[in-house]
C-alpha cells in the first residue's frame, strides 16, 4: 500500500484514527483465529485507505456519528472492501460469515438508499486496488 498508516498493537478495539493516521489492533492472541485478525486488519486498512492522503473518501474524511448515514456507508465500504482483500488472500471461506452479518447489519440501517450497494462496492474495490497497488480504471 502506498504511504501507509502507522499500525500499533494495543486495547481490546480495533480502529482508525484518521487525526493520527494510524490503525490500533488488539494483540494477536485476542482474536479467535488468525484469518480473524487479518480480516480485522484489512477492514481498518480499508478505512485508512480513504484518509485526505490517500483516496480522500468524504465518508472517512468528515466526521460522523456512529450509526449515522455517512458513517454506515463508510462501515459497508470498508467491510466489503476487506472482502476483497480476504479473498485476495485466500482467507475469504474462514471469515465470510462474519463479514456477510456485518454488512447485513449495516445494509438494514440504509436499507431506503438503493444506489447504496453500488457505491459502497465501487468505493471498496477502489480501496482494494489502491491497497494492493493496482491501476483504477475510472
Amino acid at each position: 500500500m502506498p504511504n501507509p498508516p502507522e499500525i500499533q498493537h494495543a486495547g481490546s478495539k480495533a480502529f482508525y484514527s484518521p487525526i493520527t493516521d494510524r490503525i490500533t489492533l488488539p494483540p494477536r492472541k485476542l482474536f479467535a483465529s488468525a484469518e480473524e485478525y487479518y480480516a480485522t486488519a484489512l477492514h481498518e486498512t480499508v478505512h485508512s485507505s480513504g484518509s485526505q492522503k490517500r483516496l480522500a473518501r468524504g465518508e472517512i474524511c468528515e466526521a460522523a456519528a456512529f450509526g449515522s448515514a455517512v458513517y454506515s456507508k463508510e462501515e459497508l465500504c470498508a467491510e466489503m472492501g476487506a472482502a476483497y482483500l480476504c479473498a485476495e488472500a485466500g482467507i475469504s471461506t474462514a471469515v465470510i460469515e462474519n463479514q456477510a452479518a456485518y454488512v447485513a447489519g449495516w445494509l438494514r440501517k440504509l436499507r431506503d438508499d438503493r444506489k447504496l450497494l453500488i457505491h459502497a462496492a465501487a468505493q471498496a474495490q477502489r480501496a482494494a486496488d489502491y491497497i494492493l497497488c493496482r491501476p483504477h480504471l475510472s
